[in-house]
C-alpha cells in the first residue's frame, strides 16, 4: 500500500534547492512535525559545508515502531503538501529505522534500541547535544 506523497526508495533521490530560505523552511517544518507528533530526543546536525548530501540532518526516535512509522508517512505528507516534492523513503515496512531523503534535509527515525546501537550522531562528530541548541 503506498501512502501519498511518499516515493519509494527506488525513484531517483529529490533535488536540492538552491533557495536557502526554503531549506530553512523545509526544516522548520520538519522539526516542527517531530515535535507536533511527541518524537523524542530530536537532533538536528548542520550538514552545509560539510557535505554535499544535505543541509541539515535530522535524527530522532520513536518509542514503538508503530509510532515511527506514523511520524515518517506524516512527515512525507507534510513536506508533499509544503513543498510540492515527494520525499524518498526507507526503512517504512520494519520502522525500526526510517530514512526520509527530503532533498535538502535528510531525517532519520528509529526505535531507540536501535538508534543507540547505530549512534549517527558520534559518526558526524556531534554528540549528544539536543535539538535547538547551538552546536
Amino acid at each position: 500500500m503506498e501512502t501519498p506523497g511518499v516515493t519509494l526508495a527506488t525513484n531517483p533521490t529529490p533535488a536540492r534547492s538552491p533557495d536557502a530560505d526554503g531549506v530553512q523552511a523545509l526544516h522548520r517544518l520538519v522539526l516542527s512535525s517531530l515535535d507536533d507528533d511527541q518524537a523524542v530526543d530530536t537532533v538536528s546536525i548542520p550538514l552545509a559545508g560539510k557535505s554535499s548530501i544535505a543541509d541539515h540532518m535530522v535524527v530522532a526516535s520513536g518509542r514503538s515502531t508503530r509510532q515511527v512509522a506514523s511520524m515518517a508517512n506524516k512527515l512525507a505528507e507534510k513536506i508533499k503538501a509544503e513543498t510540492g516534492r515527494s520525499a524518498r523513503i526507507e526503512g517504512l515496512p520494519n520502522a525500526d529505522w526510517v530514512l526520509i531523503d527530503a532533498g535538502d534535509v535528510i531525517i532519520h527515525l528509529f526505535r531507540p534500541e536501535v538508534r543507540s546501537f547505530y549512534n549517527l550522531e558520534r559518526m558526524w562528530g556531534f554528540g549528544d547535544t539536543p535539538a535547538g541548541e547551538p552546536n
